[in-house]
C-alpha cells in the first residue's frame, strides 16, 4: 500500500497554504484565526496515506500561529471500511465490482491487439516479466500499474527513474488514455456503475449544501457533533454553522466524480495533489454581501468542504494524533430534502433551493456540467454557476437508495446498459 511521501506532504502542506489564499486572504470568507474546530468538517478515508494528506492540507491551510492557544484536537471523521463512499468501494461492493470487472475487460478486448499497445510493447516489452512478457491491460504487471509507477517516479526527480523508454512521450499518452478507458469510462457511460462508485458521496455533498442553504445540522455539522459528543439541539436547528470542510481520497474519487458529473472529457489520469472544488454560491440583492461553501476533493489525500453563514454568495468546497481526534461518523442525517429526490419536492421546498447556484472546479479551472448549460439550469450569462436545483437533479439520478443492499443486487445481470446513459444530464 502505497504510503505519503516527503514530496507528497510538501505538496498537499502547498494546497493548504492556496486554500488559505483564497478563502482567508483574498475572499475573507474563513476567519483569520481558529479558536476552535467546531465550525470544521475533516473527513478521510481508511487508507494512511488520505489521512496524512488531510492533515498536511490542514496544517498549511491554518497553520500553528493561526490556532490559538486553547484551540481543541479538531475531530476528523472516519467511516468504517464497509461504509466507505469517499472512494470507488469494490472491495465492500460486490455488484461494483462485477462492474468494474467487465468494463476492464472491455478494456482489454479494445486494446489489447492495437497498433498502440504494440508501441507500448517496443518500448516497455524486454522489462516485462518472462512469465508475461507482453504488455496488456490485463496484463502482469497491469498496463494501469505502470502507469502508476511512471506517474509516481516522475513526482519524486531523477534518482527514482526508470529507464527513458517509460518517458517516452507518445507512450505516455498511449498508456493514459487506455488507463483512463479501462478505470472512468463506466461513469461516463452507466447509471448505476456512477450510483455504486461515487453515487453515495455526492448524495452526502448536496445533502451538506442543501442543508447549509436550509440552516440545518443536515449541513454536516450533526456529523461532527455526535462524533465530538457534543451536546446535538434537540430540533434540527443549528448551533454551529459548518464553515469548512476537507476530506481525504483518492485520484479514483476525482475521476469518479468528474466523469459521473460529464465533467472529465479528454482529461488524463489525475495528477498528484490534484482536487477539485464544488462550490455553492447564493444570490443576493447586495452585491458586497459574500457567502461562500465549497468541497474540495483531493487525489491521493483530500477534499474539501465549506458552508454559508452570511447572506450573498454561498460556495461548497493530516498523522499527529497530538493534534487531531479520531472518531468515526454517524451514518443518519436528520430530516431534510437534502435526499429527497428533486422530482418529489413540494413547490415550497423548491423554493428553498432558488438563488443558490454550484460551480466546479478541477485543479482551479473551472469546468462545465454538460447538463446545466439549458437556459433555466444555470446564472445568466454564465452556463458554469449550475442552478443547486438542477445540480440536486443530476445527481438525484444516480444517488443509491440504499448503497449496501444495492451493492448485493443483480450481482449477475449484464454489466453494460441496454440503451446510452451519458452522464452530467
Amino acid at each position: 500500500m502505497g504510503m505519503l511521501t516527503d514530496k507528497g506532504r510538501e505538496t498537499t502542506f502547498d494546497l493548504g497554504t492556496r486554500l488559505r489564499k483564497l478563502y482567508v486572504d483574498q475572499l475573507a470568507f474563513l476567519p483569520t484565526t481558529l479558536k476552535d474546530a467546531d465550525s470544521l468538517y475533516l473527513r478521510a478515508t481508511p487508507i494512511p496515506r488520505a489521512l496524512d494528506s488531510l492533515q498536511e492540507t490542514f496544517i498549511g491551510l491554518y497553520p500553528p500561529h493561526t490556532r490559538s492557544p486553547s484551540f481543541p484536537p479538531p475531530t476528523i471523521l472516519l467511516r468504517s471500511l464497509g461504509e466507505e463512499t469517499l472512494f470507488p468501494n469494490d472491495s465492500q461492493c460486490r455488484r461494483f465490482a462485477a462492474l468494474s470487472r467487465a468494463f476492464a475487460q472491455r478494456a482489454a478486448d479494445r486494446w489489447n491487439a492495437t497498433d498502440e499497445m504494440n508501441y507500448l510493447n517496443k518500448l516497455y516489452g524486454k522489462w516485462m516479466p518472462p512469465d508475461t512478457p507482453r504488455v496488456a491491460v490485463d496484463g502482469r504487471p497491469r498496463l494501469s500499474g505502470i502507469n502508476d509507477t511512471i506517474n509516481s517516479t516522475l513526482a519524486h526527480g531523477p534518482d527514482t527513474r526508470l529507464p527513458k523508454e517509460f518517458y517516452d512521450p507518445k507512450g505516455r499518452e498511449i498508456i493514459d488514455k487506455i488507463s483512463v478507458d479501462e478505470w472512468f469510462a463506466g461513469y461516463k457511460e452507466s447509471r448505476e456503475y456512477r450510483m455504486l462508485g461515487v453515487g453515495g458521496l455526492l448524495g452526502d455533498v448536496v445533502g451538506r449544501m442543501v442543508g447549509s442553504a436550509q440552516q440545518s445540522r443536515a449541513d454536516g455539522g450533526y456529523e461532527v457533533g455526535r462524533a465530538s459528543n457534543k451536546q446535538q439541539p434537540e430540533d434540527n436547528k443549528k448551533s454551529t454553522s459548518i464553515r469548512f470542510g476537507l476530506s481525504g481520497c483518492h485520484d479514483t474519487t476525482l475521476a469518479g466524480v468528474l466523469a459521473s458529473l460529464g465533467a472529465f472529457e479528454g482529461n488524463g489520469w489525475p495528477p498528484y495533489t490534484s482536487h477539485i472544488a464544488i462550490e455553492m454560491f447564493r444570490k443576493s440583492a447586495d452585491a458586497s454581501e459574500t457567502a461562500l461553501q465549497a468541497t474540495i476533493l483531493r487525489a491521493e489525500g483530500a477534499s474539501s468542504h465549506v458552508a454559508s453563514s452570511s447572506p450573498g454568495w454561498v460556495s461548497s468546497l493530516p498523522s499527529w494524533t497530538s493534534l487531531f481526534g479520531i472518531r468515526a461518523a454517524p451514518g443518519t442525517p436528520p430530516p431534510g430534502i437534502g435526499r429527497k429526490q428533486t422530482e418529489q419536492l413540494s413547490p415550497h421546498e423548491k423554493a428553498t433551493l432558488q438563488n443558490y447556484y454550484v460551480r466546479l472546479r478541477y485543479n482551479d479551472e473551472v469546468v462545465l456540467i454538460p447538463g446545466c448549460r439549458a437556459p433555466d439550469n444555470h446564472l445568466e450569462g454564465d452556463e458554469s454557476f449550475c442552478t443547486l436545483e438542477a445540480f440536486k437533479a443530476i445527481v438525484d439520478k444516480f444517488v443509491p437508495s440504499n448503497w449496501k443492499k444495492q451493492c448485493s443486487e443483480n450481482v449477475n445481470a449484464p454489466a453494460f446498459p441496454a440503451n446510452p446513459e451519458p452522464s452530467g444530464y
